[in-house]
């Protein structure tokens, strides 16, 4: 099970309301929320294995040099040459649980990995790709999309609609959610455009357009052979809208489709027994932070796996 765990950390923050507070006033409904996330999902789907997959850089500045308008709308101001990187706006009272979730997943035994100058996708992309056994993705975040692989056993369980309503992805589910196959969704998505990662897309061309163009023309190479090519049955206005976006589309795949390849540190993901020193540092932190019965649900969850 890989976790997108920026992806479920927000999720949790807005679905918990921060009235929830440990002992000496911190808000800790993210960190709650996280742990009856892992409850659940353990409980539900039953791993053997559980990696927290994390943003070290959560736009890099490769993916921003060839889309400048990458997540923009998420900058809490732009860096000049000499400052630091942009900061991502993160509510007032999130940032200080962050580091309350790192040592709360490290001492339930789960590893969390990440990657320099790439986002948790890449991470899980590369994990996905390379996993010797069956693999589901928990995330909100549609670009995972591309990596359900039936052939492969990874499934994609989207939390987009909210955790009462998880949707699992295989790949006719997904055919039938988008009307793409999971190897068209990249270039399906690139079209698209996304508003919430600052992806323009294709003015003028929506999911089913986009769909219907797939459908046609295989994938984004053939669309764009198509448009340039007069002889095609390509429709007029579908072929100028995508000659007029033709430099976009040179880049958007290398910033869409995720990254597979990442060279990751070595790590043991297997759910295993509490050790007596875990079972003390677990016991610490939800004494220090009031964690009580999120911390308890999530301990029984886990250790029912073992």
């Amino acid at each position: 099970m890989l976790l997108d765990t920026a992806s479920l950390y927000f999720r949790a923050f807005y679905g918990v309301p921060d009235s929830v507070r440990a002992p000496t006033g911190e808000p800790v409904n993210a960190v709650r929320g996280l742990l009856d996330m892992i409850a659940r999902l353990a409980t539900e789907f039953q791993p053997t294995e559980i990696v927290a997959c994390w943003d070290d850089d959560w736009r890099p500045q490769w993916r921003v040099d060839l889309i400048p308008t990458y997540k923009t709308h998420r900058v809490t101001a732009e860096p000049s040459v000499d400052a630091d990187p942009a900061i991502e706006v993160v509510p007032d009272l999130l940032t200080p649980q962050v580091p309350i979730i790192r040592e709360v997943l490290t001492a339930l035994g789960i590893p969390i990995i990440g990657a320099a100058h790439h986002e948790a996708d890449d991470v899980i992309g590369t994990l996905a790709s390379h996993a010797s056994i069956p693999v589901d993705i928990i995330t909100g975040d549609r670009d995972l999309f591309q990596l359900v692989d039936d052939s492969r056993d990874v499934r994609v369980i989207y939390t987009g609609r909210g955790m009462a309503r998880l949707e699992l992805l295989t790949d006719a589910t997904l055919t039938a959610k988008t009307g793409v196959t999971p190897a068209q969704y990249a270039d399906f998505a690139a079209m698209r455009g996304d508003a919430s990662d600052g992806l323009p897309g294709v003015a003028g061309v929506g999911e089913k357009t986009a769909a219907a163009l797939l459908a046609e023309y295989g994938d984004l190479d053939g669309i764009v052979a198509a448009a340039a090519d007069p002889g095609t049955p390509l429709g007029a206005a579908a072929r100028t809208k995508i000659l007029a976006a033709a430099d976009y589309l040179t880049v958007a795949p290398a910033v869409v489709n995720v990254v597979r390849d990442l060279k990751l540190p070595d790590f043991d993901a297997r759910i295993r027994p509490t050790t007596p020193e875990q079972a003390a540092e677990l016991e610490r932190l939800s004494d220090r932070w009031g964690l009580s019965s999120s911390m308890q649900r999530a301990r029984e969850a886990l250790a029912a796996l073992v």
